[in-house]
C-alpha cells in the first residue's frame, strides 16, 4: 500500500443514540479494519488527554502517539487547540453552503484547504500505523461527512444508520454518565422530546441529502443490525469493498458478539466495553416513554418513519432498496 493510494473510510452517520458506536466497534473486529470512533473529536480528545478506548490517556496510548508522530512529528509540536478552532470554523452546520461552494468566501476557502490538508495527513497516518485497509469513523454528523467527501486522497463510503425516532427520543432523555475521567463524572447531553425529534429529522435529512447529491451512501437500521448482526454486517462491509473470509466472522455467534480493544477517541460509553456483548433491540421506550411524548415524536417524524420502514410501534424491513447508488458528477466540494 503506497501513500498515493486513497484511504478507504467507512463513515457511520446518523442521529446520536442510534447505535453508531456499536456498529463502529462490530466492524472494527474484522481483519483489515481500524475502528477510531468519533474522529471528529480528535482535537478535543488530545487537548484534554482524554482516555482512548484502550483506557490509556490518548497522548500516552502507543497507537495514537505513533499516529501523532507519523502525521505531525508528535502531538507536542501541534497547536491542538488551534486545530480545534479551525475545525469549528470549517465543519459546522451553518457552513454547509460554503462547503458546497467554497468559492463564495476567500477566507472560508483558505481555512477549508488548510483543514483538509490536516485531515488528509491524519487519515494517512492512521492507515500507516494500523496497517488497515478500511478505517471506520463514527463521528455521525453529515457536515463532517460532507467535508470528507471533498478531501483529496479519501475514498469515502457512508453508512446512514437510522433508529426508530421514539427510541432515540427516549434514549436522549435518559441520564448517561461520561466514563472519561477528564469529565469528572459529568453526564452526557440530554434533550427533551421535541428537541430530540427535531435533531432526528435534521440529521437524517442531512444524510438523505448527501445521498441525493451523489455521496456513496448505504441505508441501514439499528433494529436490523441487532436482529441479524451477521447478515447486516456482511452487507455493510461488502458494500464498503471489504472481502472477509468465513473464519473472520467467528466473533459473531448468533446474537452475541465478542469485542476486543479498539483505539476509539470518543463515542458512547460502550466504546470501552470488552468481551462478550449480548445484542438485543432496546425497546424500553415502548413501556417507559409517556404516551403523550410518543405521540408528539410520532407526529413530528412520521413521514421519515414511513420512509425508513417503521410502522406504528413495530419495526419492519424497509420496502425500498437499502442501497443508494452513487450518481455521476460532482458529489462534493473540491477542497484541495
Amino acid at each position: 500500500m503506497t501513500n498515493d493510494e486513497k484511504v478507504r473510510v467507512l463513515y457511520v452517520g446518523g442521529c446520536g443514540r442510534s447505535g453508531s458506536t456499536l456498529l463502529d466497534r462490530m466492524v472494527g473486529q474484522l481483519p483489515g479494519v481500524c475502528s477510531v470512533g468519533e474522529l471528529g473529536q480528535i482535537w478535543k480528545a488530545v487537548a484534554a488527554n482524554q482516555e482512548c478506548g484502550c483506557t490509556v490517556p490518548i497522548r500516552e496510548c502507543a497507537f495514537w502517539r505513533a499516529v501523532g508522530e507519523r502525521a505531525f512529528g508528535g502531538w507536542g509540536v501541534v497547536d491542538v487547540r488551534g486545530l480545534h478552532a479551525l475545525h469549528r470554523a470549517v465543519v459546522r452546520q451553518r457552513h454547509v453552503a460554503l462547503l458546497v461552494a467554497p468559492e463564495l468566501s476567500r477566507t472560508y476557502r483558505r481555512r477549508l484547504r488548510a483543514y483538509a490538508a490536516v485531515v488528509q495527513r491524519l487519515y494517512r497516518a492512521i492507515r500507516a500505523v494500523s496497517g488497515a485497509s478500511l478505517i471506520v469513523d463514527s463521528t455521525k454528523h453529515y457536515v463532517n461527512a460532507l467535508l470528507l467527501a471533498g478531501v483529496d486522497g479519501i475514498d469515502l463510503r457512508v453508512v446512514h444508520l437510522v433508529r426508530d425516532s421514539r427510541g432515540v427520543a427516549y434514549s436522549w432523555n435518559k441520564s448517561v454518565r461520561r466514563p472519561e475521567s477528564v469529565h469528572g463524572g459529568a453526564h452526557m447531553n440530554r434533550y427533551g422530546t421535541v428537541r430530540s425529534a427535531v435533531r432526528w429529522i435534521g440529521y437524517n435529512a442531512g444524510f438523505d441529502a448527501l445521498a441525493t447529491a451523489g455521496v456513496p451512501t448505504l441505508l441501514a437500521r439499528y433494529e436490523d443490525l441487532v436482529d441479524a448482526p451477521r447478515v447486516e454486517l456482511g452487507r455493510i462491509v461488502g458494500w464498503a469493498g471489504l472481502d472477509v473470509e468465513d473464519p473472520a466472522w467467528s466473533f459473531v455467534n448468533g446474537h452475541e458478539v465478542q469485542l476486543g480493544v479498539d483505539h476509539t477517541v470518543a463515542g458512547n460509553p460502550m466504546r470501552f466495553r470488552v468481551g462478550s456483548v449480548r445484542l438485543r433491540v432496546d425497546e424500553e421506550w415502548k413501556e417507559r416513554l409517556p404516551v403523550a411524548q410518543r405521540r408528539v415524536v410520532s407526529l413530528l417524524t412520521w413521514p421519515m418513519l414511513l420512509r425508513y420502514g417503521y410502522r406504528g410501534d413495530a419495526a419492519t424491513r424497509p420496502s425500498t432498496p437499502a442501497m443508494r447508488s452513487p450518481r455521476i458528477g460532482r458529489p462534493a466540494p473540491q477542497t484541495l
